[in-house]
């Protein structure tokens, strides 16, 4: 890995991580990191049992739904015209055991070109991983190859060489043609923007031909100028959860991202950028969800004619 990214990415990301492990205070782009507070996930607990909705929100929290979304465009060549992608997100494995288990009995079964999984396997921000590599393994035993993958806030570094064991080609401000045929797109991923600033679109949109159809893999959609400024089609992302707990209608109380609050979930668009924000197939803080459903999303190419 560090022959592929350099000693110096991977030297300064392991710093990083040292450095603000369990910080609550002015990691990344946050003031407050409040998952890294260990009252909020009693608080969250007790406030939804106050209100007579925690048994509801835990049984949401373990179901998750298959979401599809059409990218269209005039970029897309021929031979990619209804090409799948599989987007898996922010599963926080290790907290998210009903989630997981549901996931892992059905994403077999879901046909597919290519899966991508768009960060967060770990619970916390801190801490052990083994239980999330464990649960992460059987879930990738599951899914068809290939599979590509970007880490997120959640995750250290030192899980990489694990999560490539099982089969997932993980980006690190790189970028891979993908062929078919006579025919190719480009994937790019990025490190975390979010706490570690670890992102450089540039370095990995440098090698992609600007004509050519491009998938961004960026943790969170706080990137989206700098992936429109780099020419990019097409931007997966997930990190907001899409706020988890919602006030009827899907509102979300609060995102944990600067962003459009049009861009915290779902698909949206700015310039000549299509976007999808994914709710996520976990949760963080606490296993419970109000108005915002868990999902997986299976995304469908189409060339614009």
């Amino acid at each position: 890995m560090i022959e592929r990214i350099g000693a110096d990415h991977v030297t300064r990301r392991l710093a990083v991580e040292i450095e603000h492990e369990a910080q609550l205070f002015g990691q990344g782009t946050l003031l407050f990191n409040v998952e890294n507070w260990e009252l909020a996930p009693r608080i969250v607990e007790a406030a939804l049992k106050a209100t007579g909705l925690y048994s509801r929100a835990r049984r949401n929290a373990d179901r998750v739904e298959v979401r599809q979304n059409v990218v269209t465009s005039a970029s897309v060549p021929a031979g990619f015209d209804g090409f799948t992608i599989l987007q898996l997100s922010d599963l926080h494995a290790d907290i998210s055991a009903g989630a997981m288990r549901h996931l892992t009995g059905f994403v077999g079964d879901i046909a597919h070109d290519i899966c991508m999984l768009t960060g967060d396997y770990r619970g916390k921000t801190f801490g052990p991983f083994d239980k999330s590599l464990v649960l992460m393994k059987d879930l990738c035993a599951r899914v068809r190859s290939p599979l590509y993958g970007i880490l997120g806030n959640h995750d250290s570094i030192r899980m990489t060489p694990a999560l490539e064991a099982m089969g997932i080609r993980m980006l690190f401000n790189e970028s891979e043609p993908i062929a078919r045929g006579n025919d190719a797109i480009h994937l790019a991923g990025i490190d975390d923007a979010h706490f570690y600033r670890a992102d450089d679109i540039a370095k990995a949109a440098a090698g992609i031909p600007r004509d050519a159809f491009s998938v961004l893999l960026a943790h969170t959609p706080e990137s989206y100028r700098l992936a429109a400024q780099a020419g990019f089609d097409l931007m997966l992302s997930g990190h907001t959860h899409g706020g988890q707990l919602c006030l009827p209608g899907g509102i979300a109380i609060k995102l944990e991202a600067r962003l459009p609050r049009r861009m915290g979930k779902g698909a949206w668009r700015f310039d000549n950028l299509a976007g999808y924000t994914s709710t996520g197939a976990g949760t963080s803080l606490a296993p419970v969800r109000l108005n915002c459903p868990a999902e997986i999303t299976l995304h469908t190419l189409r060339r614009a004619t």
